[in-house]
């Protein structure tokens, strides 16, 4: 049994809300304190883990128990904790003109496949944000990448990661997915 000083039920809960939970629990936490984040959400485990690398905790870990994913962080001491964004932002109305220029840039869709498959940007390409690390490789690094997702969160991570990769076009699109007006395509029948 792992000893934990706090337990976060966030289950049921879909991407931003267990990250907006396990930053509030963590703040009732005292620094180097271990909260355990039960959750159901598949995609939790690549948000968390970024989250926290992001924020200067510390991601221990994820202990699947059936339906439930069982998540780990460790608390950092407050010289640690600087939330981070990405500073390159661009709103969805602009990435639509963009498009709609027939701008020669690349979408980049780091939300899960199955949110994908629903809905997405025409031609985005559907990297989840857990794999990028995987197939970072086959994008070009002198392209304009437009990272998205469903509220900007995951993508502002994904574009931390990529500009740390040596990516220098990265754009977070905000606020994502959730408010899109733009055309979208689905890829099931």
């Amino acid at each position: 049994m792992i000893q934990t000083n706090s337990v976060l039920d966030a289950k049921g809960l879909a991407c931003p809300m267990p990250i907006v939970k396990t930053k509030k629990a963590l703040n009732d936490l005292e620094p180097g304190e271990v909260l355990e984040v039960q959750a159901t959400d598949k995609g939790s485990t690549a948000d968390l883990k970024a989250w926290a690398e992001s924020t200067g905790h510390q991601y221990l870990g994820t202990i699947n128990e059936g339906t439930v994913l069982k998540h780990y962080l460790r608390k950092a001491s407050d010289e640690e904790k600087e939330e981070k964004s990405h500073p390159n932002v661009i709103r969805n109305e602009e990435l639509q003109q963009k498009l709609e220029a027939n701008h020669n840039s690349v979408v980049l869709d780091v939300r899960e496949s199955a949110e994908y498959a629903f809905n997405h940007i025409p031609n985005a390409k559907s990297i989840p944000l857990g794999e990028l690390e995987e197939y970072i490789d086959e994008l070009d690094k002198e392209s304009e990448i437009y990272v998205v997702c469903r509220t900007g969160n995951r993508s502002d991570l994904a574009s931390q990661k990529l500009t740390a990769a040596g990516f220098t076009k990265v754009f977070n699109v905000v606020p994502g997915m959730s408010e899109w007006e733009g055309p979208t395509e689905k890829s099931v029948n």
